[in-house]
């Protein structure tokens, strides 16, 4: 700790800590309150307003939290838990009802018991031993956490803007049969920012478990926005393998309780190896579960059936970034361990995989589904890793992973409203029909694999730590890299094929989803230009702070950062025009041109010219590189849970 800035704090007294504490239970509670609001009000107007406001003043106190906290490296602080501990707990038992409610009205079994499993598990702990857990510091703000709620609070916020005008032209005029139920939607989506703060702020384990299970419930919600069959029975599948990974994270709190006699996140880092595996052998169980990792994947591919602001929310800024959130925070204990090894093998198969899948398929949200689960494989290679290198490299994923991701979700959903089709073949020529879409959407693919977007040096510092840790793993890295790059430039190639003379179709989009996408794209660019300073500001503090020393990048480095963002700059700008001045001519076709472009005389027949990505369909089918994932992932997960009973059976 900052013993100078602690001293600054004890100057200062109970001000400073006012302040603190306000500001954290301000960023928990006022989405949360709103999203309550939210659920009641039907004024579109009123609801507009509601969620601009919320939106600019999370950012702001989001903000607010760096600028305060950058004299500190780690600040925990203690609150009064007695009501805190009683209301949460009152809640725990409403959801409990609710899901074995559900479990029983959907006929799944195993939905019952997993919520009978962990709710009974943990009111029974909760009231038997509630008043011997003397948690010292029940919440805490470091680097990580900062850079966590700035995701929450920017990135989140700015998808809620998005929300409201995708929604409205959604229901109006794409989806008119389906019921309205916008209330209910952004009263979740602002209830599941709310619970994702209090769980990157959680000290108290028992705290993060209750903000953990509300973003289950809220994903549940989510994914089943539209009611129908498919939708009810992917949330149903999304719930199911939450609540299995709820399961893990209540036995590793009564298990970590008993040993140590405590039940505070930064108790469990740092005790020694014989207290601390099991229990966070459990943990890593749950944050796979939550981050979508084989072989629990399926969830987040079927999330895809929601509309395009909840796939963004469940892929970017929440939800699966609490499952590498926490494996991430644990790392320290799993370097250098069998548990350790099995999680970052879990990663690399699933990055590994997901990245195969994504060449195999058309669809533009599923090609960023399995990107998702691919490059959040990547982190929990990272996390299982457990260096300080690998966290350094995890952390820097996150937040490119986040800002790209979430940019190139959004505009799939506007040209799947525009074009009625998000497959990737129907975008030949969006630079033409779409011009500001496509160089957005371009910016946001070149975050993803193109130089000196962080995403690629992420990578890079990944295969380096993975060189002087797990040898063996470089092969999933290097071919799961390789995929990677070969799926985003497919795409980005599509966009500027002009074949044939094309219309403007981009009038009609609404502000709320131009704002959106012009911050997200600024804020894409702008992290990438000063991601040394986060670096150095950010993640090497809290990298230092865990492991007593941290990755970092020569000075030197910014210098040839700038001059390569301009260049790459250069590429998507260069467009802004290009529907103004390009002449589509006639091509070549290896024949006689017959009527304009398109067609030719060739052997015989007349013919139309097509031109299609290869998606290797022969070679690799995407349900079967999904079913040998969820194998071997199943076996990995029970090699992990093996080592967790190993300790009863002695």
């Amino acid at each position: 700790m900052d013993f100078a800035w602690c001293d600054r704090c004890a100057k200062q007294g109970w001000a400073l800590f006012f302040i603190f504490v306000s500001l954290l239970a301000t960023l928990i509670l006022a989405p949360l309150i709103t999203g309550l609001a939210l659920l009641g009000i039907k004024s579109e107007r009123l609801r507009r307003t509601i969620v601009v406001v919320m939106t600019a003043f999370l950012a702001v106190c989001s903000i607010n939290l760096v600028w305060r906290m950058f004299p500190s490296d780690f600040t925990t602080f203690h609150v009064d838990d007695h009501l805190i501990n009683e209301v949460m707990l009152g809640v725990e038992v409403l959801m409990a009802g609710y899901v074995i409610y559900l479990g029983v009205k959907h006929k799944r079994p195993l939905i019952v018991a997993f919520m009978l499993a962990q709710s009974a598990l943990m009111i029974w702990f909760e009231l038997a031993y509630g008043k011997q857990m003397h948690v010292g510091q029940n919440l805490f703000v470091d680097k990580f956490s900062i850079i966590m709620a700035l995701i929450n609070g920017v990135v989140g916020g700015l998808i809620c803007v998005y929300a409201l005008g995708y929604m409205k032209e959604y229901h109006e005029h794409h989806h008119p049969e389906l019921k309205d139920r916008r209330p209910f939607l952004f009263g979740t989506m602002f209830i599941f920012l709310g619970a994702m703060f209090g769980l990157v702020f959680a000290n108290n384990l028992v705290w993060f478990f209750f903000f953990w299970e509300i973003t289950t419930l809220c994903s549940f919600f989510l994914i089943g926005y539209k009611e129908d069959e498919e939708s009810v029975q992917n949330s149903l599948r999304a719930l199911t393998y939450n609540l299995a990974g709820g399961l893990t994270f209540a036995a590793a709190i009564v298990w970590f309780f008993f040993r140590k006699g405590s039940v505070e996140l930064d108790m469990l880092i740092k005790s020694s190896a014989d207290v601390a595996l099991v229990p966070v052998a459990l943990l890593c169980f749950s944050g796979i579960t939550k981050s979508a990792q084989f072989p629990f994947s399926k969830w987040l591919l079927g999330a895809m059936v929601a509309p395009t602001p909840i796939s963004a929310l469940l892929h970017s800024s929440t939800m699966v970034k609490a499952g590498v959130y926490l494996i991430l925070r644990l790392a320290p204990v799993l370097s250098g361990t069998l548990e350790g090894t099995i999680v970052a093998v879990v990663g690399a198969v699933t990055f590994l995989i997901g990245s195969l899948a994504a060449i195999a398929t058309s669809d533009a949200k599923k090609v960023l589904a399995y990107s998702t689960v691919a490059n959040l494989g990547l982190i929990v290679i990272c996390g299982g890793i457990g260096t300080y290198e690998a966290v350094w490299a995890g952390v820097l994923l996150i937040v490119f992973h986040a800002v790209a991701k979430c940019l190139l979700f959004l505009c799939v959903g506007v040209i799947e409203n525009k074009l009625h089709s998000r497959d990737i073949e129907s975008m030949s020529g969006l630079i033409i029909t779409m011009p500001r879409l496509s160089v957005l959407l371009q910016v946001g693919i070149a975050g993803m694999f193109l130089a000196p977007f962080g995403m690629l040096i992420s990578k890079w510092a990944v295969l380096k730590a993975v060189v002087d840790s797990h040898p063996l793993l470089v092969c999933f890295v290097v071919f799961g890299s390789a995929a990677t790059l070969f799926f985003w430039v497919k795409w980005m190639g599509k966009l500027i094929e002009v074949v044939r003379p094309l219309v403007n179709v981009e009038k009609g989009i609404g502000w709320s989803e131009w704002m959106a996408l012009y911050l997200l794209g600024g804020i894409t660019a702008l992290t990438c230009l000063f991601f040394p300073m986060i670096s150095s500001h950010l993640i090497e503090p809290y990298v230092k702070e865990v492991f007593g020393r941290t990755a970092t990048m020569a000075p030197g480095n910014l210098v040839i950062m700038v001059i390569m963002l301009a260049m790459v700059c250069m590429f998507p700008l260069s467009f802004l025009t290009y529907g103004r001045r390009v002449k589509v001519m006639d091509a070549y076709l290896g024949g006689a041109n017959t009527d304009g472009s398109t067609r030719f005389q060739g052997s015989g027949t007349e013919q139309s010219v097509s031109l299609r990505n290869y998606y290797f369909g022969d070679f690799m089918k995407e349900d079967q590189l999904f079913r040998a994932g969820v194998l071997v992932g199943m076996g990995l997960m029970l090699c992990l849970l093996g080592l967790c009973v190993l300790p009863l059976a002695r």
